[in-house]
């Protein structure tokens, strides 16, 4: 038996954001395109030196991005957008971002989750376009490694179904014309890559976790049919993560010399599927032992164990010891941590220690080191720790959670009933309009926050600033004319951390970044124990909001679940139980809320399908309590006071039924590009409550138009009557600029009264 090291992939931003910060310089013209190269160079560098120090067994590359690797994927194969005019051979740079960002005469590409995790990556577009490949990103990658350190690494690319499922813009027609043209260039960088010495080649597939229909499977065994036929000689590790192979027994004879296994999120699927087929002998099995997703300690004697149990199982001859996805899901290194709990901390294993925990994994099962099994008894001992941990013993809370009733779910009327009610409460224009929450963080936003931090600036001239800022942007939006206000967020950093630091159960790292989209970059919080509402989180300052205004102001929260799920979450007790438990603090602020005079509450849940299992046929238990603790969130309130909520990022086609079970009275929906997409859906699965569906794309500079939004909204309604319609922005205006915001914000306003005037026209009429 033969064991190797070895990543699926590695976080890219740096130990202090210097991938980050390095983007953002270039985008803002302060950096050369030379300089901007030579810096991310260099990051790249110091990322393969880190491993070969650590004494990884095989190094990977190609798992770097300029912004996203599915974008990089794109570009690669000449799948530019038409708008974006581009002539053809390498993309530029001033291209490739234009394609992520926009520009000001195009819309970027559409941004989705990565399957179920809280990352973003942009949406391939095929437009029929003749496919080229414009140039070998993964074999540059291998090469500068190779030149660098004299080392054969593992390249890694994101394999071809999965690319070709996760495209948008072939149809029944035209799939296979795709493929045809997408396979060839896969081909020839294989090839390219084994001339230039390359021994193995990861394909990532996650896409075949998924549950896959017959013609699927055989469309997957064609494809690697083909690239077996064409480049015999290549090596490829095909990969999966995030859940079991889909079809084991027949995907398993697929013609590649290796298969990487998840057996983190799909041991029990992996598991089965070992001892009922077994494992093909002539192929190497690489094993994700080490939870590649959250920031626990692994426990190694059950992780050894559990290797131990597969090596029997499948009687493989080679196994790669490996985590069970790409470490870019969580932070670098828990040393830079200086303010932890001791006890949380010993119980922590980011990257740098989750390379730490498969090299130890790996000198064990070579040499059955003695020494080694005091590092086990230590993994063991912190796990234990924690779990004897004080914040961990509410039981208080833990009582509430586990004796909750059906009245504790339901609002006291239904939706037509509370409709009525607060039309008549509320007295809002036609299609009223609002923005999403935040509005731009400035650099004196910022500079503040941080003086206050430090403890630089006091209290009371802190919230004065504060109060400064929201007055002055509530008079601005007066000024637009928007219907329904907000207060702006500017003493808000996170919308996840924010509302944690003010509940019990939560920690906060100082340098535990990980990438969200782009580079965006958020450090989520860590709950390691029971949740509860001690105070007031937001009361004060949307009051104040609504003292200076005639106005409505929305109350601003973060859903249950998406506090959840944008966490790294203690995993000694269900996810159910810590949303029931946050539902429950949530419900104490919303109560404070209507309290204090604030009757439209809106409590966001961008990540409520990210959560979802990625086989449909196990949606609908995680859907219940999902949808559950929102509602226990929410319920508590009179049928005056409106509850909306916000999502985002969200192929809604096959989620209407569990946004309506929500029961909110509004619904904001992200979907300025992809708005066409969600307009069909609505005509064949009818939407009857409140929603507004975004009209603009904030995540771009660009400033659209009266006449395109317009546009926008007048699509919108041949699938919603007119009184449910809200106008809104399609997401929170925290990054973007305040000149371009409140030019983008007047145009909405201008589009929605020109569209009330032609409906009151076409009425009178």
């Amino acid at each position: 038996m033969t064991y190797t090291s070895t990543l699926i992939g590695y976080p890219y931003i740096g130990d202090d954001r210097e991938w980050k910060k390095a983007l953002e310089a270039f985008w803002r013209q302060e950096r050369t395109e030379d300089d901007f190269q030579e810096t991310l160079k260099s990051i790249r560098l110091s990322r393969i030196e880190k491993q070969l120090q650590s004494g990884i067994d095989m190094v990977t590359v190609g798992d770097f991005t300029l912004y996203d690797r599915m974008l990089d994927t794109a570009l690669m194969f000449g799948l530019v957008p038409k708008r974006f005019n581009w002539q053809g051979g390498r993309v530029d740079l001033h291209t490739y971002y234009s394609v992520a960002r926009g520009n000001h005469s195009a819309v970027a590409s559409e941004m989705t989750k990565w399957f179920n995790t809280n990352y973003h990556y942009i949406v391939p577009e095929y437009e029929g376009q003749p496919l080229q490949l414009t140039e070998n990103k993964v074999l540059a990658d291998f090469l500068e490694a190779k030149e660098a350190f004299g080392i054969i690494a593992k390249p890694t690319l994101i394999g071809p179904y999965t690319f070709y499922k996760l495209t948008k813009g072939y149809n029944k027609l035209t799939q296979v014309e795709y493929l045809l043209a997408l396979l060839p260039l896969y081909a020839q960088i294989i090839q390219e890559l084994v001339d230039a010495g390359a021994q193995w080649i990861q394909l990532e597939e996650p896409s075949l976790v998924t549950t896959l229909d017959s013609a699927e499977r055989k469309l997957v065994q064609e494809i690697y049919a083909q690239l077996a036929t064409t480049v015999p000689a290549a090596k490829l590790m095909l990969q999966t993560y995030f859940e079991a192979l889909c079809s084991y027994e027949t995907l398993i004879t697929l013609p590649v010399q290796g298969f990487g296994l998840d057996f983190v999120h799909g041991y029990k699927g992996n598991m089965e599927s070992l001892r009922k087929f077994g494992f093909p002998q002539d192929k190497v099995l690489a094993i994700g032992i080490v939870n590649g997703r959250d920031i626990w300690r692994s426990n190694l004697a059950e992780a050894n164990a559990t290797i131990q149990a597969i090596e029997k199982l499948s009687d493989a001859k080679e196994l790669w010891i490996q985590p069970s996805s790409s470490l870019q899901h969580v932070p670098i290194s828990t040393s830079l941590e200086k303010k932890l709990d001791p006890i949380l901390k010993q119980a922590l294993a980011f990257a740098d220690e989750k390379i730490e925990e498969l090299i130890e994994l790996t000198k064990y099962r070579k040499n059955q080191d003695g020494t080694l099994r005091h590092n086990f008894s230590a993994s063991m001992k912190a796990i234990e720790a924690l779990k004897n941990h004080s914040i961990r013993q509410n039981k208080i809370i833990q009582q509430a959670a586990q004796s909750l009733s059906t009245k504790d779910f339901e609002r006291h009327n239904d939706f037509s009933q509370r409709q009525k009610i607060q039309q008549q409460a509320l007295g809002l224009p036609l299609f009223p309009t609002t923005t999403i929450g935040s509005f731009p963080q400035s650099d004196e936003v910022k500079r503040n926050r941080n003086a206050w931090r430090k403890k630089q600036l006091s209290n009371e001239d802190y919230e004065a600033f504060i109060e400064l800022e929201t007055k002055r942007w509530i008079h601005l939006q007066e000024d637009l004319d928007i219907d329904v206000l907000v207060h702006g967020e500017f003493e808000r950093t996170d919308m996840v951390e924010y509302f944690g630091e003010k509940l019990t159960g939560f920690a906060f790292t100082e340098k535990a970044w990980v990438v969200s989209y782009g580079s965006r970059c958020v450090k989520p919080p860590i709950i390691y124990g029971d949740v509860a509402w001690s105070s007031a989180i937001t009361v004060k300052e949307s009051a104040y909001a609504q003292s200076l205004t005639k106005r409505f102001v929305k109350g601003m929260l973060t859903g249950p679940v998406t506090i959840l799920n944008w966490s790294f979450v203690r995993d000694d007790i269900s996810r159910k139980d810590v949303a029931y438990q946050i539902a429950l603090a949530l419900r104490r602020e919303v109560e404070a809320l209507e309290a204090a005079g604030i009757f439209i509450i809106q409590v966001d849940e961008p990540a409520l399908r990210e959560g979802l299992p990625l086989r449909k046929e196990e949606w609908g238990a995680y859907l219940d309590w999902a949808v559950n603790a929102f509602k226990l969130a929410t319920s508590s309130v009179k049928d005056e006071t409106q509850i909306h909520t916000h999502m985002c990022y969200c192929e809604f086609n096959d989620f209407i039924e569990p946004i309506s079970a929500l029961d909110a009275d509004v619904i904001s929906i992200e979907t300025s590009r992809s708005h066409g997409e969600l307009i069909s859906s609505l005509q064949v699965n009818p939407y009857t409550k409140g929603i507004g569906l975004g009209v603009y794309d904030i995540h771009s500079p660009r400033v659209p138009s009266e006449g395109e939004m317009l546009a926008i909204m007048k699509d919108s309604l041949q699938v919603l009557d007119k009184h449910q319609f809200w106008v809104n922005p399609d997401c929170g205006l925290k990054t973007r600029k305040e000149p371009e915001t409140i030019a983008a914000l007047a145009n909405m306003v201008g589009a929605t009264k020109i569209l009330r005037q032609e409906v009151k026209e076409s009425i009178s009429r």
